[in-house]
């Protein structure tokens, strides 16, 4: 192969053998650059509606106009049935509250998930939200060691490196300020398909699991529990709640595996990381 035919190989996409990871070139790299900042802004956008008294449908419906208005589609609606446009979790929810007429109360700690389809490439992230000034101090404890292990397993991204490192660095953090983390759900490879391989657990043993490679694309998004780790799923199918009824909390990047290290594909444009996002506006 001449340096040329090199080069356009670089471009394409392949699958590594008999694990169905897909392994992307830069072409895939700039089309996820583009999905995950139109993901990360639409958060951005919906940063000032996220107060008390407001329905987290009326959010749902914001995040839809939004999508639409530029150029982009909603992975989420109807999805195997789903019927929103963003998944809205509160308090003891863990992921994949469903938005309706409940109105977010002084507080209340949330997540928003959203995923946007642009030119057929998916962008998903996910973010927590204070609802109000007042919020408990272990609330906040929560959130703030949720992003940080969410950071730590980015950070752990690297060729070589396993995804079983990524788990360790999450799982030891969390667990470390006596938090517990979900087991019943995972990141997931993402591109031109919404949910694909690898599976990213958010636990594990270092230099376990699948050796990462340059070009993989994947999604970390720990769930953290102030109590135990168990969850349930209520009869609408889709909403997973702590079974002791404690605080969680979730947030979410997409990554790229570079030759070095990694590159984070949904960071907020206006630099809202983590809550209180006021404070950096």
């Amino acid at each position: 192969m001449n340096r040329g035919e090199a080069a356009a190989a670089a471009d394409e996409e392949y699958e590594l053998e008999d694990r169905g990871i897909v392994i992307h070139g830069e072409e895939g790299f700039a089309a996820m650059r583009k999905a995950g900042q139109t993901a990360a802004a639409l958060l951005d956008y919906l940063t000032p509606f996220v107060v008390p008294g407001v329905a987290t449908e009326e959010i749902d419906r914001l995040c839809e106009e939004w999508t639409q208005a530029h150029g982009a589609k909603s992975a989420t609606l109807g999805y195997r049935g789903y019927p929103k446009s963003c998944c809205i979790s509160v308090n003891h929810v863990v992921c994949h509250g469903i938005p309706s007429d409940k109105r977010l109360q002084k507080g209340d700690i949330a997540n928003i998930d959203v995923t946007v389809i642009v030119d057929g490439w998916y962008g998903d992230t996910s973010r927590m939200f204070f609802v109000g000034d007042d919020i408990p101090l272990k609330a906040r404890k929560l959130v703030d060691v949720t992003y940080e292990a969410m950071m730590r397993g980015i950070q752990a991204v690297r060729p070589g490196a396993t995804l079983g490192d990524i788990g360790h660095a999450i799982q030891t953090f969390a667990e470390g300020n006596r938090f517990s983390v979900v087991r019943d759900f995972c990141g997931h490879g993402v591109g031109k398909v919404f949910h694909t391989a690898p599976s990213v657990l958010h636990f594990g043993k270092p230099g376990q699991g699948t050796e990462l490679k340059e070009g993989m694309i994947f999604t970390i998004e720990p769930m953290i529990n102030i109590g135990r780790y168990d969850v349930k799923i209520l009869s609408d199918g889709w909403t997973a709640v702590t079974k002791d009824k404690s605080l969680s909390a979730q947030f979410e990047h997409t990554v790229g595996v570079t030759k070095d290290g990694c590159e984070i594909f949904t960071l907020s444009p206006a630099g809202f990381h983590q809550p209180p996002y006021a404070a950096k506006a």
